[in-house]
């Protein structure tokens, strides 16, 4: 009786320590069916496979010691193994990585294994803060040459990383046995030889922890996952290209395809705390127009006073909800960078209308949006002095806010004939600023005039630029296209301005202002009151007094915001961009950053994201196609945008 419950008792054990025969004929059967696999292994291990694709990561834990964050390096890719390096673990664990490779080689011809582990704590630059030493990458890699091109594809994107600012060294080491110190090969010798399976593996430099402990550096370990996850995207693109019956048309479309459940649960809920406030909105005063009036009374000697909307939120609680967001359980480094991204720049509007109307308002408002730099300063300067101010309209030549809201209205419907889910509105608001695009609708100030020219400009700015990028966010995936990732607003800006050109309506009044209100935000950064920068807009740079007010209210509202230099700015990034034959497609899918165009892109190519559903009629108009055309490859500044217009006789 003892016996027998102690051979249970030894079964029992033995079974643990063993993948199930059934989940390895379950995921044979899923493979050879292109289905997705993410299975739980014993010893904390997992099992993820987005699809086929000629290639699996590894990593296994040592059984002697805690090698803290390592197995993190893997979790990112489209295909990896993470299992117990123990010695009893490793004939279950051979058996079903023997599995997926005879299952997907047949699929593609050939196989590639890469199998990660850190290198000793305690070794060569284990310290990322000491320079002395640069952080060493061992590859180690076949004695053959057939594997050469996957090597050196994988040395070279390896060797481009930076840790802490320095660089890292990459070594090569080839022939022997390619597998963790202590541990056997997962798949011996013959049998890869039979199946057509090649190995690599990579040592890492432990530079994501504190040396001989388990306290990890989180910062660094996701600056190193991305990078790392790129350089093996590389070496996997080379394999497929060298050795498979696959050719991928991007080393990009060898990521991760499927997203997991937690990633759509984070965007949902970031998603949830952003809708709870219009930054902007908040932002705005309710009296531009009476302040005005007031101020005019007043000779323009005293600042007006600003009134604003109260706020419909507790800042510090919906700081509490947002936090509470776990962005660590995302896998994919890309999409955790940009969640994380988006965090903190909530974060930091919750701070700003917390404070304001206060003095550390203007301050918040740098650390979000920046300031003016020299450079641009300079453009600035450019247009106000080179470009003429024109003549006012004539009343006959001015539109109405009603009538402009017709005009709103009727490009509405153009988009929504060509996509039913561009659900826009218009509206017509009291205390409105102007024009301001709120949650897929566009608020028309009811005292707004503006001249006939500038009608086809703003349909393009506002509607075309505006509501196209937030409803195209919308039919995306993700969430954040439609609210906006972190930083969004230069690159979107940018491009609504460069659409005003496309359709010819970038007039001289209208590059001015822009000129102004860069100066603006210079001077009230430097210190400047508000009626010392309304008489510097108006005598030094000729604005009307209610333009200049209008210019100066927009950059002091708040406490002091500096968001307005971001037009200029961001048309000045567009422009470079396009000159070097930069695609303005994928910059339509939603509303993001300049640095987000490659993430969009990779996502693209992975099939994470599909392309923008809906096109700017700008963008569908052979003179606009023909403009833009005309800019690549060119190296004309933003002034000259204002010449070149000038030949059509659209600009005055």
């Amino acid at each position: 009786m003892t016996t027998t419950t102690h051979g249970k008792r030894t079964n029992a054990k033995a079974d643990k320590n063993r993948v199930p025969e059934s989940l390895i004929a379950a995921v044979c059967d899923r493979l050879s069916r292109n289905e997705r696999v993410r299975r739980t292994l014993p010893h904390k291990g997992r099992l993820h496979i987005d699809r086929q694709v000629p290639f699996l990561c590894v990593y296994r834990q040592p059984p002697e010691y805690d090698d803290a964050g390592t197995e993190q390096l893997v979790r990112g890719e489209a295909s990896y193994l993470i299992g117990s390096g123990a010695a009893e673990f490793h004939d279950s664990l051979s058996r079903l990585v023997g599995t997926v490779v005879k299952t997907l080689s047949a699929e593609f011809g050939a196989f590639l294994i890469v199998e990660i582990w850190s290198s000793p704590d305690g070794g060569k630059a284990n310290d990322p803060a000491v320079p002395s030493v640069l952080p060493t990458f061992t590859i180690q890699a076949p004695g053959t040459a057939k594997l050469d091109n996957t090597v050196e594809s994988l040395r070279k994107r390896l060797q481009k990383m930076k840790i802490l600012k320095h660089g890292v060294e990459v070594q090569v080491v080839r022939g022997g046995t390619i597998c963790p110190p202590g541990m056997k090969p997962l798949i011996d010798s013959p049998h890869a030889r039979e199946m057509n399976c090649w190995k690599i593996g990579l040592m890492v430099p432990p530079v994501f922890r504190k040396a001989n402990t388990s306290v990890e550096f989180p910062l660094l370990m996701g600056q190193l996952r991305r990078s790392l996850s790129h350089a093996l995207r590389h070496a996997y693109f080379e394999f497929a290209c060298d050795r498979t019956t696959h050719s991928p048309d991007h080393f990009h479309t060898l990521g991760r395809k499927a997203v997991v459940k937690a990633v759509w649960d984070i965007d949902r809920q970031l998603a949830e705390v952003s809708n709870q406030f219009d930054y902007l909105v908040q932002l705005t005063p309710v009296n531009p127009t009476s302040a005005w009036k007031e101020f005019e009374a007043g000779q323009c000697r005293h600042p007006p006073e600003f009134h604003y909307r109260p706020l419909p939120i507790d800042p510090a609680l919906l700081k509490r909800q947002l936090y509470k967001i776990p962005i660590e359980r995302v896998e994919d480094p890309s999409l955790q960078r940009i969640f994380e991204e988006k965090q903190e720049e909530l974060d930091l509007k919750l701070t700003m209308l917390r404070d304001r109307d206060t003095p550390r308002f203007k301050h918040l408002s740098m650390a979000l949006f920046g300031g003016v730099n020299d450079a641009v300063l300079r453009v600035a300067k450019e247009l106000l002095t080179t470009v003429p101010a024109k003549a006012s309209s004539s009343k006959a030549n001015l539109f109405s806010a009603k009538q402009f809201a017709a005009c709103v209205q009727k490009e509405i419907d153009h988009y929504r004939d060509a996509c039913p889910d561009f659900k826009a509105k218009v509206v017509i608001s009291d205390d409105a600023s102007g024009l301001i695009v709120s949650r897929g609708k566009l608020m028309v100030n009811s005292d707004l005039t503006l001249a006939e020219d500038r009608v086809a400009a703003l349909l393009a700015h506002e509607v075309g630029t505006h509501l196209v990028t937030y409803y195209n966010g919308r039919l995306q995936p993700f969430q954040q296209l439609y609210s906006g990732l972190a930083g969004y607003e230069e690159l979107q800006e940018g491009l609504a301005v460069l659409s005003e050109y496309l359709v010819g309506g970038l007039t001289n009044s209208r590059m001015r202002q822009l000129g102004a209100r860069v100066v603006a935000v210079r001077q009230m950064v430097d210190g400047a009151s508000f009626v010392e920068n309304f008489h510097s807009i108006h005598e030094e740079y000729g604005l009307s007094k209610r333009a200049a007010y209008n210019v100066v209210m927009r950059v002091y509202r708040g406490g002091g915001l500096t968001k307005d230099c971001v037009y200029l700015r961001g048309l000045v990034a567009i422009l470079k961009y396009v000159q070097k034959g930069g695609d303005l497609n994928p910059l339509l899918v939603g509303k993001m950053a300049v640095k987000h165009i490659p993430i969009i892109k990779e996502l693209q190519y992975r099939g994470v994201l599909g392309k923008a559903p809906i096109t700017p009629r700008f963008m569908q108009d052979p003179v606009a196609i023909a403009r833009l055309a005309k800019l690549r490859g060119g190296t004309g500044s933003v002034v000259d945008l204002v010449s070149d217009l000038k030949t059509t006789g659209r600009v005055g």
